[in-house]
């Protein structure tokens, strides 16, 4: 069983919300004019939907559970896709999304908030999940662990 109940994408958004209420403590570090700022948020954030997209995808083919507060009801072991190069691509997408929003928001002090993003998901997602699927999995994920990085 998961230690909290939060989706992962409501932690993104909550993440967010932090980093836009913190925006004007330390702003304007990276002196981008607005439209490139927009140029590079939006390239990145194009990355991180094509991540979740390609993600989602992969899990529609095997037929298994994407709720990450339900994975326990997981039914397949995917290691294909974009999953043969990371084995946590949606995560690295909401990374990458509040790594766009850091970047628009032009803050560098918002940097801890990605850290602390990838240090919560770690410790309140991934390690859970992946206790479920040693679990239901055994040396079949063992050995995925070995060949696939948790983040990239």
């Amino acid at each position: 069983m998961l230690e909290l109940k939060i989706p992962p994408p409501v932690a993104a958004l909550v993440m967010a919300g932090l980093m836009y209420v913190s925006k004007g403590l330390y702003q304007d570090v990276f002196g981008f004019e607005l439209e490139y700022k927009l140029l590079m948020a939006a390239m990145i954030s194009v990355l991180a939907l094509l991540l979740d997209f390609a993600a989602l995808w992969v899990f529609v083919r095997a037929k298994t559970t994407v709720n990450p507060i339900k994975a326990s009801n997981v039914s397949a072991l995917v290691t294909s896709g974009i999953y043969r190069y990371s084995r946590n691509p949606m995560y690295v997408g909401n990374f990458l999304f509040l790594f766009a929003w850091l970047i628009f928001l032009s803050s560098a002090l918002n940097a801890i908030f990605l850290v602390f993003y990838v240090l919560y998901t770690n410790k309140f997602q991934i390690s859970p999940e992946e206790r479920i699927l040693r679990e239901r999995f055994g040396d079949d994920y063992r050995a995925f662990c070995l060949r696939v990085r948790r983040w990239v």
